[in-house]
């Protein structure tokens, strides 16, 4: 199919601004803002429309390790600064299937290595990759002065430690250039939360790719990984409904394109998770009625990224609706009976089987004779499709 991979990395962007908003308390759009520096960096070093579509996608991905390396527990600062590189690997080796327009090595790798040798890697200079320089001088900035926050009190500040850094963590030249950049009040206006969007859209060319549906769910294997890895009660959660959906579809006899776009709307329906604290997702205790609020606020967010994909409308409905019931008392938008094609009946059924045989921080997985007894009391209740389920019993009794 066509895919427009410009559309695919703002959904991406949303996706992870989610991570940066629960680990690291930043508003939104930070992998945005970084992306804009970096991509007004590079035009001014001379990359072409290739290489600038590659910059941004690799500064708006630059942190995508930092959800599964925060899982990790830590208990000293020797541990904190391996989990830091352990993000920059992890990061790295998350991004092998994205569709970059060239081939992209070590990018992420090595994004926190300082021009004088004191990053994680001890690389100087020229050894870093000039990318990977490019944004660690963004990130940096934007983590230490939060750029859509710019204003007459602190740009001072900001141009003072660009040019005290200047050939100590950063590169000189990315220095200059900033500077330079930063007299023009356009470019400091372009970071603000109402403007980055259409910043960054002028500033990178539109690509699309002939890609099969294969190929995408290759691409969206990475993200089950990172939304599995929010919580080490989730840990296989997105890959376990997947494999239980590629189960299903073939028991429906389903032809190999619907197949595949089931298989990557379970591969993507808890992206919204990534926007929900690890306090809520791991609480052993019954939530309050606010984090059960915030709880179901996880699909709307699917949905609010996925939809942004021309070509996804099928896999946007079957991974934002699987928390939706047949009697109107699902959410977030209380759909019932036929608002509910049968591939979103299926994917909140599985869901529903797959949770209940997971562990969870205040139970023991469930054998599949007692998550059958729950879900039919459900279809008693209404709530889900009773085919569904005696179908899954049926396929699922004999594995």
């Amino acid at each position: 199919m066509k895919f427009n991979l410009n559309q695919f990395l703002m959904a991406v962007s949303l996706a992870l601004d989610f991570v940066e908003i629960d680990i690291r308390g930043r508003s939104t759009n930070h992998g945005k803002r970084v992306a804009y520096a970096a991509l007004r960096i590079a035009e001014k070093l001379g990359f072409k429309d290739e290489d600038l579509y590659d910059i941004v996608s690799l500064a708006i991905l630059h942190d995508n390790g930092i959800c599964e390396a925060s899982s990790r527990d830590v208990k000293d600062e020797t541990n904190e600064e391996e989990r830091k590189i352990e993000h920059c690997i992890i990061g790295e080796n998350n991004i092998v299937n994205y569709p970059f327009l060239k081939k992209r090595v070590d990018i992420i790798k090595y994004h926190h290595e300082a021009y004088d040798g004191t990053g994680f890697y001890k690389l100087k200079g020229s050894q870093t990759p000039i990318i990977s320089q490019i944004i660690f001088f963004a990130d940096y900035l934007e983590n230490k002065f939060e750029l859509d926050k710019i204003d007459a009190n602190n740009r001072k500040e900001i141009r003072n430690f660009v040019m005290e850094q200047s050939g100590k963590i950063f590169n000189p030249e990315i220095c200059s250039i900033f500077l330079q950049l930063e007299s023009n009040e356009s470019f400091i206006l372009d970071f603000k939360d109402n403007f980055i969007n259409l910043a960054l859209s002028r500033g990178v060319h539109e690509f699309d790719l002939e890609l099969s549906l294969k190929e995408i769910l290759n691409i969206t294997d990475v993200f089950s990984k990172i939304i599995d890895s929010k919580s080490k009660f989730t840990r296989r959660h997105s890959k376990g409904i997947a494999e239980k959906a590629g189960i299903m579809a073939d028991y429906y006899k389903y032809a190999e394109e619907e197949k595949t776009k089931l298989i990557i709307a379970a591969n993507l329906h808890d992206l919204g998770k990534l926007a929900i604290p690890n306090t809520i997702l791991d609480s052993p205790r019954k939530l309050t009625e606010d984090e059960f609020y915030m709880i179901k606020s996880h699909t709307y967010y699917t949905r609010a990224a996925l939809s942004q994909i021309d070509g996804f409308e099928d896999i946007t409905e079957w991974a934002s609706n699987h928390h939706e019931k047949l009697n109107g008392a699902g959410y977030p938008y209380g759909k019932k009976g036929d608002e509910l094609d049968f591939n979103s009946r299926l994917m909140g059924c599985i869901d529903i089987y797959q949770a209940l045989t997971e562990e969870r921080p205040y139970r023991k997985p469930l054998k599949h004779t007692t998550v059958m007894n729950i879900m039919n009391d459900m279809v008693q209740g209404g709530y889900i499709d009773g085919s569904i389920v005696s179908d899954i019993n049926f396929v699922f009794s004999l594995t």
